[in-house]
């Protein structure tokens, strides 16, 4: 437990061991389950939980956070995913008083996750207020960022904002206070790669999120994950850097990226032919061509999923395409992804499979994947290399 302000006590989970979150997710300096009690002269709110793992060590440090034999009266909840909820079932258990204040879509994915179908929760509305007696909490309705469910909880008298995911961090270092950060480095990487694993595919959601918060006089943003930000230390930069990652750019020179894997080489030609065929008609359109297993999987996925349109060579090898077109489609941002003009060209020796497995892929993320498949048998011919272009300048021009 630690105290923030008057009344005001951190009692998160800090787990500096975890490195992959959510399965995909890498979290290198760890992360933390935070959590914060609010004490006014009359009621008591608990806002936000922990993941079930630490339910036990969660309790524990709860209890010092409230008077000797009391229980919270509110458990505030402005996101429900497991990580934030997954001890609610324990909590009820043992608080059985306690009234749950949450979203309309946060009261029905609560059910599922405490498997009680008749559980009792209040649905907020948006500016609602909560009195606590010399404490007022307001209620801010901040959905997809990053679930449906989310919303901010706002302390009036002491200008603290709960977060939730927004302007969080997967890092964990025990000062928990931004002014007690030692590896500050590590802290705005964490924020970046945080940023574009959590709300990259949310980029409106998160302009309105700012939106919302810039009335509010915010001296401390309480996140839950990630340390503490206050006023004249790392809030400001947080602010910044969010509006900085969301901004929506301007129409400009057309982003066609080309993606690739060649055994040979023939299928590095047809992306070459492919590419000049492209800039007949987007003369300066940023169109160049990546060999996937020789760059950085992050940096192609950021290309991907900043195109304005893209190709795949996708050669097959033992009937399928390979694992590393996989990989970078795998993380292809399948919120954004719908309608995305795609194309599929590639050279191959016995059958062809990988463009068939590549096109179910690219139909499942919604793309709209150009009709024309472009196949060569092996080496390309001139007249291939050719043809290659044409389809190339086709496919530009089904771009709209």
């Amino acid at each position: 437990m630690k105290n923030l302000a008057d009344g005001v006590y951190f009692t998160g989970m800090l787990n500096p061991n975890m490195r992959v979150f959510d399965v995909i997710m890498r979290t290198e300096y760890g992360t933390s389950y935070n959590s914060y009690v609010v004490r006014g002269t009359q009621k008591t709110a608990l806002i936000e939980a922990a993941h079930r793992s630490f339910s036990a060590l969660f309790q524990e440090e709860l209890a010092q956070a409230l008077p000797q034999g009391c229980a919270p009266d509110y458990l505030i909840l402005n996101h429900t995913e497991p990580d934030h909820s997954g001890c609610v079932a324990e909590l009820l258990e043992r608080f059985p008083k306690l009234e749950v204040f949450a979203t309309q879509a946060a009261s029905v994915y609560l059910k599922n996750i405490t498997n009680i179908p008749d559980l009792r929760v209040h649905v907020v509305k948006d500016g609602e207020t909560l009195e606590l007696g010399g404490k007022t909490l307001r209620f801010l309705s901040a959905p997809f960022l990053h679930w449906p469910d989310s919303m901010f909880t706002y302390l009036e008298e002491d200008k603290i904002l709960f977060s939730c995911d927004f302007l969080g961090a997967h890092y964990c270092e025990p000062g928990v206070l931004d002014t007690h950060l030692v590896y500050r480095k590590a802290y705005e990487d964490a924020l970046k790669n945080y940023f574009d694993c959590i709300f990259g595919p949310f980029q409106p959601w998160v302009r309105k999120g700012l939106a919302k918060i810039a009335p509010l006089d915010v001296d401390m943003l309480c996140p839950s994950h990630g340390p503490v930000l206050t006023r004249g230390c790392l809030l400001e930069n947080a602010l910044a850097q969010y509006t900085l990652w969301s901004r929506e750019e301007s129409a400009g020179a057309k982003k066609i990226p080309i993606f690739y894997c060649t055994a040979y080489g023939n299928t590095a030609a047809l992306a070459e032919a492919v590419r000049g065929g492209i800039l007949r008609v987007f003369p300066d359109a940023q169109c160049k061509i990546y060999n996937i297993i020789e760059h950085d999987l992050d940096a192609l996925v950021a290309l991907l999923n900043g195109s304005d349109a893209f190709a795949v060579g996708c050669l097959t090898i033992n009937r399928d395409a390979v694992p590393p077109i996989y990989s970078l489609l795998a993380h292809a941002d399948a919120i954004n992804m719908a309608k995305r003009p795609a194309a599929l060209f590639a050279s191959y020796g016995w059958s062809g499979e990988g463009f068939a497995n590549t096109a179910a892929r690219l139909n499942s993320l919604k793309c709209r994947v150009f009709e024309e498949q472009f196949k060569v048998t092996l080496v390309p011919t001139a007249a291939d290399l050719a043809a290659a272009a044409d389809f190339g300048e086709r496919f530009a021009d089904s771009i709209c």
